[in-house]
This record gives C-alpha cells, structure tokens and sequence, in this order.
C-alpha cells in the first residue's frame, strides 16, 4: 500500500518529518541536534502552515516516548517545541499551540516529577509568550486544576516535594498571566477557578517563617534572591500578581476562598496569618477597590456570630488591619456599615457574657470555665472597640464628626429611646457595659480631633446625651465623659502639660498654646456655657469620685480657661470655683470628708491655674495667701496632700477661719481694676435644674430650684441697674438667709417624711388647684344663646335661657 511504501522508503517521507526525526540522536545523551534545530525553524517560518502538522508529528513521538520512558527523547522533543514557539509569531501558530498544550498536559499527568516540572516550566515559556490575536476556544480549566494539585504535592522526599510545589505555584502564575489580561479569559474569575487557585498559594503560604515582613509590594519579601525556590515566597508574589489585575467585579470571587480557606485550617485563632493575608489584600488591590474586602469580611463576621469567642476576635482584629490600610484611602460608603455591623456584634457579646453569667450564678458554683467565657468574650468586646475607634480616628475631620453623631445615638441613656439597642433584656448592668464601651470607643475617635468651632463640634444632639451620662453614679462613666470633651475641646494639645491635679508655681513655663476666642465659641458658651458648668459643679459632689476624677475634671476647668475663656466667663468660672467651695463648706448633702478636701483642693489648684493665666497680680497675690495657709495649717486642703494615701483628714472643715478660703470679696476687689465685670461674682452661682436628674436615675435630688438670669450691666438703663443692685444689697442679706432656710426645710421635708404625709400634701394642693380652675372656667365660659329666642321674665328683667346644642331643634334643611 502506499503508506507501507511511505514508512519504508525514508526519502519518500514528508519533508517536515525527516527534519522532526533529524533532531533526534541517536543517543539522547547528545542532546538535541543544533544544525537540524535551525533547519526545521527555518521550514517552520518559511512555512506556517505546516507548523500545524510539525506540532501533531512531534506529539505523537513524544506520547509514544513517554509510555516507553524514554525520557532523554521526552526532554529533546519539549526543548524544540520551545523553540519553535519561541521563533514562530503567526496567525497559524494557533493550531500548534493546541498540539503544544496537548503535549504539556501528557507531561503533568504522569507521575515523575521530572516530567511534571519539564512540563511546567515549557508551559511558563509559553505563558510569557504574547499573542498577536485571542483565543476563542481555548481553556485552562486542566492546567488550573493540575497545578493546584501539585501545589499540594506530599511527596516523601522534601527536596522533590518542594520542586513540584514550586512548579504548581510558577505553573498557576503562568495561567494568570496569561488569562487576566486576555477579555476571552475572564472564565478564570469564575468561583471554580479561583477555588483552586487561591488556596493553592495559601497552602504553600502558611509555609513562611516571618509573617512580619507583610508589606506593600516591592518588599524585599518579595524580591530575595532565593525567592524562585521558595514556595512561600514564591506563592505570595502570585497571589499579589492575581490581587493586582483584579477588576472590580472580580473581587468577590478572589477575598472569599480566603476566607473560606481560613475557616477551613482554623486560622482565625490564633490569627497572625489572617492578619498577613489581609495585609497582602489590602496593599495589593486598588485603592477603590477597598470597601469590597471590607464587605466581605464584614458579611463573614455576621455568618459566624454564634461562633467561638477567639475566632470572633480573630475576625474583628483582621477587620481592624483591614480598615486600617483603607482609612488612608477611599472607604467609599461602608463607614456606617462599618460601624453597624461591630456595635450590633459588640451587643451579641455583651449578650453572651451576660448570659454566661446568670446561668454560672444560678449554679450552686462558679466554674473556671466560665471565667474563661467571660475573659474571652472580653477579647471580643475590646476588639470591636479597638476597630470602632481606630476607624473613626483616621477619617477625615468632617466624616470623623459624623460618626460621634453616629455612635453617641447608639449609646443608651435612660429616658430617651434607643431603637438600635434594646436596654431592657440586658438589665442595667448590661446597660452600664454598653455605654462604657461606647463611650471608650468615642474617646479614641475623637483623639486628635481638631474642629475650627465648638458648634460644630458640639452640637445639642451630641451634647445632651453625653452630658446625660455624665451625671450618672459611676465614677467609670464620668471619667469618660471627660475625656471626650477634653479630646474635642483641646485643640491646641496643651492637655498633657495640665496633667495631673497640682499647684502648679510657674504656668508660664508650660508654654501653653491659645489662640483668641472666636465669636462662633463666645456664642456656643453664652448657649451651652451654663449647661457646661451644672456638670462639672454636679461632677464633684459624687461620693464615688476618686483621684482620677478630680484630675479630669481640673483639667477640664484649666482647657475650659485655655480654648473658650472671654472675660464673661472667667468671671462664670471664678463664680463656679467659688460655689464648690461654698458647697464644700455647708455640706448639706452630708458628703465625706475626703470629697469635701477634694473639692477645696481642686478649687485651690485652679485658681492658682486661673490667676496667672489672667496675669492679674492682686488676684495671684489673694491665691497664693490662702495657698501658704493651707500649707502652714490645713495641707489637706491642697491637691499635693490629700490624693496621696492616708491622708489624715480634719473632723470638720472651720468656716470662721477665713485665711484658708477664697473669699468672693477679696476677689471681686482684684478684678475690678482689669475691667472685669466684679459685680457678678456678687450673685452666688446656682445651678440650673433640668429633667436630667431624672433621666439618670440618680439617687441624690437636686437641692434647689430656681431660674438664673444674668443681664449684662452695661446694657441697662441706670434705673434698671440701680434697682437689680439693690436686689443684691448688703439689705438683703436677712432675706436671702431665710430664703435658704426655707428651701433647706423643704428639701429636709420631702428627704425624712413619710410617703404617706407627702401624698396627702401633695393631694391637697392639687384638690386645691382643680377647686381654683373650676371656678375660673365657671366665670369665663357661658353656654351658647339658644337661637329659639325663648325668654323668661324674672324680677322684671328678660333674660334668654340657654339650651344645650345637643337638644335644639334644628330645621331639616339645616341639618346634614
């Protein structure tokens, strides 16, 4: 037959396969034979269209090759296939890829690895490769499945294990480049591609020795000069190269079998290669892509909120180096939901733990297991707080204010409705977790925060309900209070040169910074200043304060001076200053003895602050008088005495001696020089009373009510102003006196009387005051006349007789 006379008689063989057969030594030790190399390139360029049947030829030699395990001939026929795809750049070169991929696959399907790596890095050359024209027809799907398993590789030998894994990590690399940049590829996004693929590099990934050396591309992580060999190294360059061209449908498909793969090898606790992963995301994506990961990793803290504590953490923490690398770029709209998501996980914590703990206190003891419930919930809670407040300080400063709003309207303050926590199921103790966690979230948000105007960074929404908290009995909660309006209200960083309660013998030295006051700040304190002062007055009387309190709130009077200070409100200040003394003095709420030295040690510390930031020399002098007396003969009225341990404190506090307090006179006499307006400090400072008291559910009752008004003196005609002084007169001292007496005896009624004397009084005058409206409204309102016109003649005068509307008659073309 012909082809029997073809096979035999060698000349009458196609030209293209006696050169594919001269390339082939005899001995395939020789290695491929060069001269017959160039020949059959040269017909291959000089004619493309036979590279179709050159590929299938050498195919079929190198099938028959490898079941014979004549691998010598394996190695000769993949060098000329490099070759030739090297050389040939057609249009008809398409069809001898389909022979070249064919030939690859045979190579990764055998189990040797020299063949698998041969096969490998032939493919790898072609990846490189760029072609004039796409690939309608073509798939990846076996390379991507075959190089993932040999990512995977558990070959007894360690050496040849890790040359088929770093294989199965260059071979994946070789299908991205060669299909993220192809529009006819975009199947490689697909989830059961990057199933695969995505943790074939973490595998080899969890391999690294430094997690540390995470970082943004161009690390020398990345660029060491053993990296090719190393498949750690090698697996994470791939995986920031596939990161680095996804596009922003592609985003998904690429974050989720991370975390998939890490759910899968429980590495969320402990998390250091979650935290590393999420770092490479993040510094490899772009930047617009970046709320993408961070909604995804959001989504799988919700799908595991009934999870281990650890492995919640562990989420919240990747979460927090997520939001961290995005805050310096674009968040674009997952701010709130940010936020939403962590305080709805920070109220299932609170709800576990809390669960936890009335189960274990129904239980006849307490198990060590459930202290370490407990601690681990904890983990959680600081966690999210950590995030929350991390997040929000790196926003910028109108996103930053926002977000105060944001949080302070989910902190739960008694009386005001809080739809996104419910405060009922979780009890007051609960309540108390919530808002300190809250409130220490806030507080690192608003560190650094510097806003032009007090109005906008303070406004009544924000500032009502904080203040609402302030005036609750926990000294934790107070403190913290302070601590946000000294980060909001200290814009010129001079809190740390005031910390610390002291007497403080040379203000000048601290080189404090102030700027002056603008009119936007002089209107929010002629607005909210009052407001400002009830609470820090209110603040210091509780039993409960400790040193920190008295420090936070002296710091606050000395910011208060620095940043918002006119002369109208030194002189409120100077009035508050004074009424903590006063109330020190009386004592009426019986307060310890320790507080009551507090509080005239805090007075001490900030007029002597207040004195030499006026620069008034009279005023330092009077200070520095009562200070030295202090000194000489109550020490435990200075800040340097009674916050250190065992103190010995007085039995009583000496009203007559006058030397050892700031008298209201004295003072008023060094401030008239200054221009100050001194007659104020004449009208004692009371505070006003708002329903707050109420609202937080505090046991002390307030001790006055009253209404303050402050007109400013020069604004007044003369008669006016003649006669408000005379309200003030040393004439009136009796009046006020009694006054005092009588609200001291109400308040004294309504503290001892039983509940039973106190209703019937209280009975009495509302009987009294409905007695009072009836007879008023029976003077005011008449029935209506009635349109009948019926009148009675009595004692000779007519009268018209009313009737009720319900019984006149009305026509029926009246009536509807």
């Amino acid at each position: 037959s012909p082809s029997r006379v073809c096979g035999c008689c060698g000349p009458l063989r196609p030209r293209y396969k006696r050169l594919v057969d001269n390339i082939f030594p005899e001995d395939p030790k020789d290695g491929l034979s060069k001269s017959d190399m160039e020949k059959l390139t040269f017909y291959a360029v000089s004619a493309p269209e036979k590279l179709d049947r050159i590929g299938a030829y050498l195919a079929e030699r190198l099938s028959r090759d490898v079941v014979r395990h004549r691998y010598g001939y394996v190695v000769i026929a993949m060098e000329a296939l490099d070759q030739l795809l090297m050389a040939c750049h057609s249009q008809s070169i398409k069809p001898f890829v389909e022979s070249f991929l064919h030939m690859v696959a045979k190579l990764l399907e055998s189990r040797e690895p020299d063949l698998q790596v041969l096969g490998t890095n032939s493919f790898v050359k072609f990846a490189n490769i760029e072609e004039d024209t796409p690939s309608y027809h073509r798939r990846y799907d076996f390379f991507v499945s075959q190089f993932s398993a040999m990512c995977h590789s558990t070959h007894e030998d360690p050496e040849t294990r890790t040359r088929i894994r770093v294989a199965g990590i260059k071979g994946l690399q070789g299908v991205v480049r060669k299909t993220v940049n192809d529009e006819l590829q975009a199947i490689i996004w697909e989830p059961q591609h990057m199933d695969k693929l995505i943790p074939s590099m973490l595998f080899n990934m969890q391999d690294a020795e430094d997690l540390d050396r995470v970082g943004p591309p161009g690390t020398p992580s990345e660029t060491g000069q053993d990296g090719e060999e190393n498949p750690a190294s090698l697996a994470e360059s791939c995986f920031r190269e596939l990161l680095g061209r996804a596009a922003y449908g592609n985003m998904n498909n690429a974050v989720r079998p991370v975390l998939v793969h890490l759910d899968n090898h429980r590495l969320w606790e402990p998390n250091e290669f979650a935290v590393s992963c999420f770092r490479i995301i993040m510094y490899s994506i772009q930047a617009q892509h970046s709320h993408h990961v961070i909604q995804q990793v959001l989504g799988h803290l919700d799908t595991h909120n009934k999870n281990t504590p650890r492995m919640r953490a562990g989420i919240v923490q990747v979460l927090l180096e997520t939001v961290a690398i995005a805050a310096k770029g674009s968040v674009g709209p997952t701010v709130l939901e940010v936020f939403n998501t962590l305080l709805k996980h920070l109220r299932m914590s609170v709800d576990f733990e809390l669960g936890e703990n009335s189960r274990r206190n129904s239980g006849a003891s307490v198990s060590s297991s459930g202290r370490v419930k407990e601690s681990e919930e904890r983990i959680v809670q600081n966690a999210i707080i950590q995030t929350i407040g991390f997040f929000g300080g790196n926003l910028p400063d109108y996103q930053r204010a926002e977000v105060m709003m944001f949080i302070m309207g989910k902190v739960p303050v008694y009386g005001t409705p809080c739809h996104t926590l419910d405060t009922v199921k979780i009890g007051h103790q609960g309540t108390k977790r919530i808002q300190a966690m809250l409130l220490s979230s806030l507080i690192m948000v608003t560190s650094g925060f510097k806003s032009k105007t007090m109005v906008a960074a303070l406004p009544a929404p924000f500032l009502d309900p904080l203040f609402s908290i302030s005036l609750m009995e926990d000294c934790e909660l107070r403190q913290l209070v302070l601590e946000i309006l000294l980060n909001i209200i200290d814009r010129h960083d001079n809190r740390a040169k005031l910390r610390g309660i002291r007497i403080i013998p040379n203000v000048a030295a601290l080189k404090i910074k102030r700027e002056k006051i603008s009119k936007q700040d002089v209107g929010f304190m002629k607005k909210h200043g009052q407001q400002l002062y009830r609470h820090i007055y209110l603040g210091c009387k509780e039993e409960d304060n400790g040193h920190k309190n008295f420090e936070l709130l002296f710091t606050t009077l000395a910011v208060l001076t620095i940043e918002l200070a006119n002369e109208e409100v030194v002189v409120d200040l100077i009035r508050l200053a004074l009424a903590l003394q006063d109330m020190s003095l009386a004592n009426e709420e019986n307060m310890p003895m320790v507080i009551r030295c507090g509080i005239m040690a805090l007075v001490a510390a900030y007029l002597n602050f207040l004195s030499q930031m006026i620069a008034n020399p009279a005023f330092c002098q009077h200070v520095s008088k009562v200070i030295e007396m202090r000194n000489l003969e109550a020490p435990y009225l200075l800040p340097e005495h009674i916050f250190r341990e065992k103190c010995p404190l007085p039995n009583c506090l000496e009203k007559e001696d006058r030397s050892l307090y700031f008298q209201t006179v004295d003072l008023a006499e060094c401030l008239v020089a200054p221009g100050y307006n001194a007659e104020r400090l004449s009208i004692p400072y009371v505070p006003q009373v708002t329903d707050e008291d109420r609202l937080t559910r505090r046991k002390s009752l307030v001790d006055t009510i009253s209404l303050q008004v402050d007109f400013p003196s020069d604004s007044l005609p003369d008669k006016v102003r003649l006669n408000i002084s005379a309200l003030f007169s040393p004439d009136t001292t009796g009046l006020e006196e009694q006054e005092k007496e009588k609200r001291r005896q109400v308040m004294e009624k309504f503290q001892k009387a039983p509940f039973e004397e106190i209703a019937a009084h209280c009975e009495s005058k509302a009987n009294m005051l409905h007695d009072r409206l009836a007879q008023i409204f029976e003077l005011t309102i008449r029935p209506p006349p009635s349109p009948s016109g019926v009148v009675s003649i009595s004692a000779g005068h007519a009268q018209h007789q009313s009737v009720p509307v319900y019984e006149m008659k009305f026509p029926d073309l009246c009536v509807y």
